[in-house]
């Protein structure tokens, strides 16, 4: 391919990045990133989303603070069981390789999600073949961009198959992440 078009392709993705993630943001671009107590949280099952041996789930923040803040690529999880205790997690990205690091401006109440893809049922390398591969989760902790953690509740609660493995994508703007893995 032309280096030029190589370089207009990259600046127009870019601008479309750059637009994406700042539609919340109103006038405020001087945001600082949002911290784990200014932020709520789920982790939700998309709807119809179960089918050969994967589901699909929403990690969503809400920006609860008063001030607008930003999120920026993929958010640390950690899966955790009814009683508190940390589950095996093991997060890669959903397109290795590829653009992580979008910044997404949250107005106060403004949402950023991301989509994960796992199996709940289809054990890995060394679980168990009888009952669940793995605990079931019943919290994710989530550490956004600004640090500190933050608790939400996993609905369902799910067990995460292959030792917590799951694929997440990027934060986006919006309530919804990437319909696609």
């Amino acid at each position: 391919m032309n280096p030029d078009r190589v370089l207009t392709l990259a600046l127009v993705l870019g601008a479309v990045f750059v637009t994406a993630g700042s539609s919340q943001a109103g006038s405020s671009m001087a945001a600082s990133a949002c911290a784990a107590n200014n932020l709520s949280g789920k982790f939700l099952v998309v709807p119809n989303s179960q089918g050969a041996g994967n589901v699909l789930y929403t990690a969503q923040l809400k920006n609860r603070s008063s001030e607008a803040c930003f999120v920026s690529g993929i958010p640390g999880l950690r899966l955790v069981g009814k009683t508190g205790k940390l589950l095996p997690t093991h997060v890669s990205p959903a397109h290795a390789g590829a653009l992580t690091a979008i910044k997404v401006t949250l107005r106060p109440g403004g949402y950023a999600a991301a989509t994960a893809r796992f199996s709940p049922d289809v054990p890995g390398t060394g679980e168990g073949h009888k009952g669940p591969c793995e605990a079931t989760a019943y919290k994710l902790r989530i550490t956004p961009t600004g640090g500190g953690t933050l608790l939400v509740p996993v609905s369902p609660p799910t067990p995460v198959c292959e030792h917590g493995g799951m694929t997440l994508t990027v934060l986006i703007a919006g309530k919804r992440g990437p319909k696609t893995l």
